[in-house]
């Protein structure tokens, strides 16, 4: 499986690693899975043969269970993997400390997800979302004395505004603290609000990028038709739709997915998947899955690559409207602003 370098650190991430919402199924994660530590093992067996080099989990899946199965799992072979974990989230708790990017929290939740994990460093930590009540300098320094200590190696955010990972990079950069060298963002064919200002920042700052949620949550699977009633087995039969869908928009690209991969003799996720993976800007795409199918389908994906032409054809049938200023730039783009190659239709 292809490694990309991560931004401009020195880490290497596999084009696809492995996301972990489906580990403990506890409590509402259990409408996504239930895989427990011999699940887990089979799981991660089956990663690291397809060349998936990274497992990306949080504190909140299952409220700590996941990282606990994952630490279970990693026992004897935990440099195998590059471990990526996330805080911000209440686990249960309702004190005024119990949340966010403060020193007080990070610092507890991190040394929390290294006992959970069984390991004495995290090679990606990254605040889960961004922290409207403290300062960036206090994040960015508790980062920075986390990493010092050998806790960390690497740190990033997730769910950030451009103008949000702008202004920590600047305070990185002024203060001398650890700079992040990811984020991590929503990002598949129904959902391409990121590449206004997210996409075009990373490749500007050589901020890497992590894409979570490919198939929009099941909806880009080929599970989901036009005229035809849910499948029996999925997340959405349970769980809200994320963000607003245009359902007329999915099912023309749903269309055009079913088409390319009837061709190609493969699955409709996949080539949702291989899109998102040959984006500009895209160092690894988070795949999750119920079972080892699931996961296989998924990781074939890596396998193969979508020509120029099919990309452009899954470019225009999810093109989404590009927002002000940014159609007011581009109205001179030939000669000074350009649109990034391939980022639009």
């Amino acid at each position: 499986m292809e490694q990309r370098r991560f931004g401009n650190s020195g880490l290497s991430m596999s084009v696809l690693s492995f996301g972990t919402m489906t580990i403990g199924g506890h409590d509402r994660f259990a409408k996504m899975g239930n895989l427990g530590v011999k699940e887990t093992m089979r799981i991660l067996d089956i990663c690291r043969d397809a060349g998936v080099t990274v497992i990306d989990t949080a504190d909140v899946y299952s409220f700590g269970a996941s990282e606990e199965i994952i630490g279970q799992a990693l026992e004897g072979r935990r440099d195998e993997f590059v471990l990526v974990t996330k805080s911000f989230m209440r686990l249960g708790t309702t004190g005024p400390h119990d949340v966010g990017l403060s020193r007080k929290y990070l610092i507890k939740a991190c040394e929390a997800s290294l006992r959970r994990l069984r390991t004495d460093y995290i090679d990606l930590y990254i605040g889960h979302e961004p922290d409207s009540f403290v300062s960036l300098d206090e994040t960015m320094q508790a980062y920075d004395d986390l990493v010092r200590a050998g806790k960390v190696r690497y740190v990033g955010c997730s769910n950030n505004s451009a103008w949000q990972v702008m202004k920590a990079l600047a305070v990185s950069d002024r203060r001398g603290y650890v700079r992040y060298v990811c984020q991590q963002v929503n990002y598949n064919l129904v959902a391409r609000d990121v590449e206004h200002e997210i996409i075009p920042l990373g490749l500007d700052q050589s901020v890497g990028l992590m894409a979570w949620s490919p198939l929009h949550a099941g909806l880009l699977s080929g599970k989901f038709r036009r005229g035809a009633p849910r499948p029996s087995v999925s997340r959405l039969n349970e769980l809200d739709v994320p963000g607003t869908v245009d359902f007329d928009r999915l099912y023309r690209i749903v269309d055009k997915l079913d088409e390319i991969g009837k061709a190609r003799s493969v699955t409709p996720a996949q080539v949702a998947l291989n899109w998102v993976m040959n984006k500009p800007g895209v160092d690894t795409v988070i795949i999750g899955a119920r079972d080892e199918a699931q996961l296989k389908d998924n990781l074939a994906a890596a396998s193969w690559r979508l020509t120029a032409e099919e990309m452009l054809a899954l470019d225009e049938v999810s093109a989404l409207p590009e927002p002000y200023p940014m159609w007011h730039q581009h109205k001179f783009g030939i000669e000074r602003n350009p649109r990034l190659p391939s980022m639009r239709a």
